[in-house]
């Protein structure tokens, strides 16, 4: 059988990164799309090659659309027929309450974050067969609101949860499956990017399972999504949470 091709936005770093590793060690050849650090994405890339699989790194950025369809292209021409994608790129911006949130920073998260992913699930529409699967990344913020902290970025996660709900609706008919997977609080670089990089561990007594989570553990639900295991789950939200 051939193998899965399957794009990973934002593949470079923290959760992006841990499921690009752990789906070629489930067998897949991935895209890898990044936006700035090539170190990253290359060191990635290693990783899947000596795991066996084939892998192309493409710097781009999700809420530009000729970058979205140089990366499906890259993917396609390199590896193969796409046969999933993974919508993980996302940003935040510094903690704070609403009111003080900079108008930019509210138009570049809800870009990133939502705009970027319709336009990557738009192309995974229009290319993925029967038996293609798209997972997006969420965020237990879409149902907590994360007041104080950055309620627009909670918004943009919402709006995530809603695309799955309908895309899995709009796709099913055509063997395409559509599911979300929602992480809670977890150990990477986002909270160094909203300016505590101490948050997970400053947090971790609120969660019940009273600590936060690994990007491992949230790459795990994502390959469980893509994998025939999940042949008959779609429109749903997997939450990887702790909890919370």
């Amino acid at each position: 059988m051939s193998r899965p091709v399957t794009i990973v936005t934002g593949g470079g770093r923290g959760i992006g990164a841990a499921i690009c590793r752990r789906l070629a060690a489930e067998g897949h050849d991935l895209a890898v799309g990044y936006r700035h650090d090539e170190a990253a994405a290359e060191e990635v890339a290693a990783d899947v090659r000596a795991a066996g699989g084939r892998v192309v790194t493409v710097r781009m950025d999700t809420t530009v659309e000729a970058d979205v369809d140089r990366l499906f292209d890259t993917a396609a021409g390199e590896l193969g027929p796409v046969t999933g994608l993974v919508n993980n790129a996302g940003v935040t911006s510094p903690l704070g309450p609403l009111a003080e949130a900079r108008a930019e920073d509210l138009r570049r998260v809800v870009d990133v974050n939502l705009v970027g992913y319709l336009l990557c699930a738009r192309r995974a529409a229009r290319d993925l067969g029967p038996g293609g699967a798209i997972v997006n990344i969420s965020s237990a913020a879409a149902t907590l609101g994360s007041p104080g902290d950055y309620v627009h970025y909670a918004a943009t996660k919402a709006a995530t949860d809603a695309l799955t709900v309908g895309l899995a609706k709009e796709l099913g008919p055509a063997g395409i499956r559509v599911n979300t997977v929602s992480p809670g609080i977890v150990h990477t670089s986002l909270h160094t990017d909203s300016g505590e990089p101490g948050r997970p561990d400053r947090l971790a007594p609120g969660i019940p399972l009273r600590r936060a989570g690994e990007p491992d553990e949230i790459a795990g639900a994502v390959a469980w999504l893509l994998s025939p295991d999940a042949s008959y789950a779609t429109g749903a939200n997997l939450r990887v949470a702790g909890g919370i």
